[in-house]
């Protein structure tokens, strides 16, 4: 919540703990129409002696707070509030400054994990919409934030090109991008089928941990042409990130971590494979019988290298939710191993499925690259929207993309559909923008923008957007509490319907009382700082025209 309502959470857990009550006090929003939030905490303990002396002092607690309307006690303990406007007015923004955040974590956020050689696919959309929201969200509410792409780019999948370069005498200089990207795939299948190939691979593996010279040189040449190449490709989708590290930047911290682990007796050979002493059923495995690596070896080596070298409270791992036991598997290693007591989460997600409910692909049948997806939904607005600028569609093409991702709760799958997502009037990107465009617009129009605000007028519709403005702090919370973007996705769409209704019910521009424009110019304001924050949250950047 905002520091406002924070000092008023505070005050109340006071008032309980005078009865010595360890109350955490949560708002809820109200299931009575005509209020605005609600208070349980009081009702488990509606039957106890010191009730309604409690009931007394947390209501006078709540009344001189003035951030609600005057709240009356009843028998059961149900506190149902209304928002003092009047008072809101003059202590709440909704920007930053209202989020000041003196127990502030440092959290990383590890997502994107995109392989070098390989393009981004539409499998990659929702680590990339997901991780993008959630580290915003966490940024606004004055967490110190920090992304990793956990870049792919090590083992066998790079042993594999390298050995397909060699075959087909193709040095490593001459390619560009679109070639590695063919190579990937063929190099892949070559492995699979053709056993010669697959020694050299393995022999290849082994030379590079063993930091053959050539070898490496070869492998910088491809990551540096993949690295470039995938940052193009995030600069268009308005994607960034803080570090771009890799497998490859904890790989020397991996035998000495395997020799402590050994002698500390927390893993032992089975079969010439590495398996964790910890108590699991099925055991987990630390490295293969051949020595090679695992994901969870690497992983485990990336934590001892973040403490070091970037240092965190909390890391947030936004993969999906087919990685659930990995994950399992290495918190649980994490602790067992004694690393540390830090707190570690899978941000997991569903898959995203074309219009029928189908695996995305491509024609041909392959995996549809992330590019495509944005080309198809760019035309298609474009021929909707010709006359706009092609940084605007760009910008709402992201926003589709974007939105339409952020929606849906991110444990479940969705579908997406192009003519759905597009719908100026539907739940979408493109009626948000549509509607901060409209709220812009609205005040350039008006003369004397900067109108004083004396008193506060209001009708049923002004006072319906005002409290859902004002309950700003009570969806980005949830949000982040949950790390779930779609209450701030949903809240987006909720203030941008209820404005188009408080722009609709009376036109504003003719208003002649100075009062109640002042009152309208102050609401559309508010509007519009709170939705281009929203966007801004969920990784939307707010278009100027439409």
């Amino acid at each position: 919540m905002n520091n406002v309502i924070n000092n008023l959470i505070n005050s109340l857990a006071g008032e309980f703990k005078k009865y010595e009550l360890d109350e955490k006090i949560q708002f809820s929003l109200s299931k009575i129409g005509g209020y605005d939030l609600q208070i349980n905490n009081l009702v488990k303990h509606n039957k106890s002696d010191y009730f309604h002396e409690l009931q007394e002092n947390v209501i006078k607690t709540i009344n001189s707070s003035n951030i609600f309307l005057p709240v009356v006690k009843n028998d059961i303990g149900f506190l149902n509030l209304n928002l003092n406007h009047i008072y809101l007015m003059k202590n709440i923004t909704n920007t930053q400054s209202d989020f000041e955040n003196k127990n502030k974590s440092k959290i990383i956020f590890d997502y994107g994990g995109p392989n070098i050689g390989k393009p981004l696919h539409v499998g990659h959309m929702r680590t990339l919409n997901i991780g993008r929201s959630l580290y915003n969200i966490h940024s606004f509410i004055g967490n110190e934030v920090v992304s990793d792409i956990h870049l792919g780019d090590w083992g066998m999948p790079i042993a594999q090109i390298i050995t397909y370069l060699e075959k087909e005498a193709i040095e490593p200089q001459s390619l560009d991008s679109s070639q590695l990207e063919i190579i990937y795939p063929k190099s892949s299948e070559e492995y699979r089928q053709n056993k010669d190939f697959k020694t050299r691979a393995q022999e290849i593996n082994k030379l590079l941990n063993n930091n053959d010279q050539q070898l490496l040189k070869t492998w910088e040449s491809i990551k540096e042409l993949s690295v470039n190449s995938l940052k193009e490709n995030f600069a268009i989708l308005n994607h960034s990130f803080d570090y771009w590290l890799g497998e490859s930047d904890v790989n020397n911290l991996i035998p000495k971590m395997i020799d402590e682990l050994l002698k500390n007796e927390k893993i032992v050979y089975d079969d010439g494979a590495l398996i964790s002493e910890e108590d699991t059923d099925p055991k987990i495995l630390i490295t293969k019988s051949d020595g090679s690596y695992l994901y969870i070896t690497t992983d485990l080596a990336t934590i001892l290298f973040r403490q070091k070298n970037i240092g965190y409270d909390k890391t947030f791992y936004i993969v999906d939710n087919r990685q659930s036991l990995h994950f399992e598997q290495l918190f649980s290693s994490i602790k067992f191993f004694e690393f540390n007591n830090l707190e570690h989460e899978h941000i997991s997600y569903g898959t995203l499925n074309d219009r029928d409910g189908n695996p995305y692909k491509t024609r041909d049948g392959g995996t549809k690259p992330l590019s495509e997806l944005f080309e198809e939904t760019y035309k298609y607005i474009k021929e909707i929207n010709n006359a706009l600028d092609d940084s605007i569609i760009s910008q709402l093409t992201n926003s589709v993309l974007t939105y339409s991702d952020l929606i849906t709760n991110r444990k479940t799958d969705y579908k997406f559909d192009l003519e759905k997502f597009t719908n100026v009037n539907g739940k979408t990107g493109i009626y948000a923008q549509y509607s901060q465009v409209r709220a812009k617009k609205l005040l350039d129009n008006i003369e004397n923008n900067n109108n004083e605000l004396n008193n506060l007028t209001l009708n049923d519709v002004d006072k319906k957007l005002l409290s859902k403005l004002y309950l700003f702090s009570y969806f980005i919370e949830q949000s982040a509490l949950l790390n779930e973007p779609h209450h701030l996705a949903n809240y987006l769409y909720e203030i941008s319907n209820l404005f188009n209704q408080f722009y609709e019910s009376e036109k504003i521009l003719e208003i002649d009382n100075s009062d109640r424009l002042s009152s309208k110019i102050y609401i559309t304001n508010l509007f519009l700082t709170t939705s281009q924050n929203v966007m801004w949250c969920l990784g939307m950047t707010p278009v100027k025209k439409m």
